[in-house]
Order: C-alpha cells, then sequence, then structure tokens
C-alpha cells in the first residue's frame, strides 16, 4: 500500500521534471526543481540515498495527485525505475502517503 503510494508520488514528480521547465511551474505541489531533486534517487543502478531537497518537496506534496501518474510510460523513457521511485516516500519518512 504505502510503497505504491510513494511510487506514484515520485513517478509525478519526475513527470513534472520532464514536462516543466521553470521552477515557477509546479505538478501535484512540487517545483521542477524538486522534482529534479528526486531524479537521481530513482535512477538504475545504483541509486543514491534521496536528498533533503528531495525528501522536502515530497512532504509537501500533493502524492495522492502523483497517483494518476503511477503507469506512465514517461519515467522508464528518461532513466527512471517507477520502483525505486516507489521507494522514495518511505526513504523521505513522509507519513501518510496514499495508497494509489
Amino acid at each position: 500500500m504505502e510503497a505504491t503510494s510513494k511510487k506514484v508520488v515520485i513517478l509525478l514528480g519526475l513527470m513534472v521534471m520532464i514536462a516543466c521547465c521553470a521552477d515557477a511551474q509546479t505538478i501535484c505541489n512540487m517545483t521542477y526543481s524538486e522534482l529534479m531533486a528526486c531524479k537521481p534517487a530513482a535512477t538504475p543502478p545504483n541509486p543514491p540515498p534521496p536528498t533533503s531537497a528531495c525528501c522536502t518537496g515530497l512532504s509537501h506534496a500533493n502524492l495522492k495527485c502523483f497517483c494518476q501518474y503511477k503507469n506512465s510510460p514517461i519515467l522508464p523513457s528518461v532513466g527512471v525505475d517507477p520502483k525505486l521511485a516507489m521507494q522514495l516516500p518511505s526513504k523521505c519518512k513522509v507519513p501518510n502517503a496514499p495508497t494509489c
């Protein structure tokens, strides 16, 4: 449950990175910079831990909003592993992540 919600949030964040071109734009209440801060932690083969910028972004993101991007083909096309992305909310200790 929790892992699925986290995956959705991360996937949406990554999708936002691709779709957005400026920090003023947001997707699911995360800025482009915050989404980009999460990308390395969801990119194989040896992702680093999520940065504080990534975790801060996830902490105020609309995680349920990211559920709509859960199965998007965009993430794999930009090198993001959806399974790794799903793990980010738990790695950041984000409470009450929705189940998608």
